[in-house]
């Protein structure tokens, strides 16, 4: 055979396969929502026969394990074993065909059921998005290549989201939305929107209708993290996008720079996090910038949380007035880089932001602060658990919410 022929031959069955692939990833995922609708209607009706139910029965004053073992037909019975088994209790060989139809249906329900209802997993995409994490990795690989600072963001704006891990901080103003994109602790600091948007038209190009925005965001974070040098974890997929926003509880729930300690605690227990996850969850403070106006009071306070010197480096950025958006490092000795040198700034009263340095202050957070700034493995491995943690609040899954085609918008 010539071996053109056979290279055009090799070629047209990659193309082959290649379809048949997406054709099938497509069929399970048609298969998945078809079941999905079926069992939200069978939640209310299932629809079945009905028939008159006769009374009288009185209960048994023991229990009968041998007969239970014995008696019941097995999943592996052959057809002379299951009959004989129906017929000695009475029912027709008809009447076990009939019945039979009963057990396939509610196996398919609970087929259904673990896909609509299940929680969120790691192996959500695997059968109908394979290739999702390196979709959505490309794109934040891309972003933070060409911006460092993107990093940060990045995980910032999963965090900001994760009071509630829905994308709805991703949606645009509307006349029926109140974007939180307009709330104050997101009003010209929170970025990063094009690239979420960026790794879901690629996302809709290869598997349309299935990646969730929100889980994009959880997804961006952690591979965020790992290209500044920060760890890595396992993210759980399957959450589902709101359909509104909330303008009013991002503005409510979410920690200030001005918030003293019992408050950052409590706001952060609110949500299912220990102080613990929330020492180390404020360990992102380790790379990404501020604007002046929120440590200009801190660096002109003269007190004694504070280094003198450290205080006045920060003024040359920061006059007492004007110039609010002047951005300045947290973390001066490795800016761009996810460590637990912000621990040690702490410790040296070199917290940039007032809700930093509380973290030192003489409370119950102290020890967790040194223990972090000691070692770095103890501060990855609880900033890791602390995400995951973090990614498991009220997330949206089975019916409840939508697949957004779009981030920024309602279907």
């Amino acid at each position: 055979m010539h071996p053109l022929f056979v290279f055009i031959s090799m070629i047209a069955l990659l193309r082959v396969e290649m379809l048949l692939s997406y054709l099938m990833r497509h069929l399970l995922l048609l298969v998945r929502r078809l079941c999905c609708q079926i069992l939200d209607q069978l939640e209310v009706m299932v629809g079945g026969p009905s028939w008159t139910v006769k009374l009288g029965r009185r209960d048994s004053t023991t229990a009968s394990h041998t007969l239970a073992e014995t008696d019941l037909p097995g999943p592996f019975d052959p057809l002379d074993r299951i009959i004989p088994g129906f017929a000695n209790k009475g029912p027709s060989a008809r009447d076990m065909i009939a019945l039979s139809a009963i057990a396939a249906i509610f196996s398919l329900l609970l087929l259904s059921s673990m896909q609509c209802h299940a929680q969120i997993s790691s192996t959500f995409y695997d059968l109908t998005c394979p290739n999702a994490l390196n979709t959505i990795r490309t794109s934040v690989r891309q972003a933070v290549s060409a911006e460092r600072r993107m990093a940060a963001s990045l995980i910032r704006l999963h965090f900001h989201d994760c009071f509630g891990c829905d994308a709805s901080i991703l949606l645009d103003e509307t006349p029926t939305i109140v974007s939180e994109k307009t709330a104050l602790p997101n009003l010209g600091s929170a970025r990063g929107y094009g690239i979420i948007e960026d790794a879901k038209r690629e996302l809709e190009k290869t598997c349309p209708g299935v990646v969730s925005c929100a889980d994009i965001l959880a997804v961006a974070a952690r591979d965020a993290s790992t290209l500044v040098g920060g760890p890595s974890w396992t993210v759980k997929l399957g959450r589902r996008d709101s359909t509104t926003a909330s303008h009013t509880l991002a503005e409510t729930d979410l920690p200030g720079p001005f918030d003293p300690l019992d408050r950052i605690i409590s706001g952060f227990a609110n949500k299912g996090l220990s102080t613990r996850d929330m020492v180390a969850l404020s360990g992102a403070h380790s790379i990404g910038q501020a604007q002046c106006f929120l440590f200009r009071d801190r660096i002109y306070s003269n007190g004694t949380d504070i280094d003198a010197g450290f205080a006045s480096t920060r003024r040359r950025q920061c006059p007492q007035e004007d110039q609010n958006g002047n951005l300045a490092p947290l973390d001066l000795v490795t800016p761009n880089q996810l460590d637990n040198n912000y621990y040690k700034n702490l410790i040296e009263r070199k917290g940039l932001l007032q809700s930093d340095q509380v973290l030192l202050s003489g409370g119950s957070t102290d020890s967790i602060v040194s223990e972090y700034s000691n070692s770095s493995r103890t501060f990855a491995s609880d900033f890791a658990a602390a995400m995951i943690k973090m990614g498991d609040i009220s997330p949206l899954t089975g019916q409840n919410g939508i697949i957004r085609t779009v981030c920024g918008s309602i279907n």
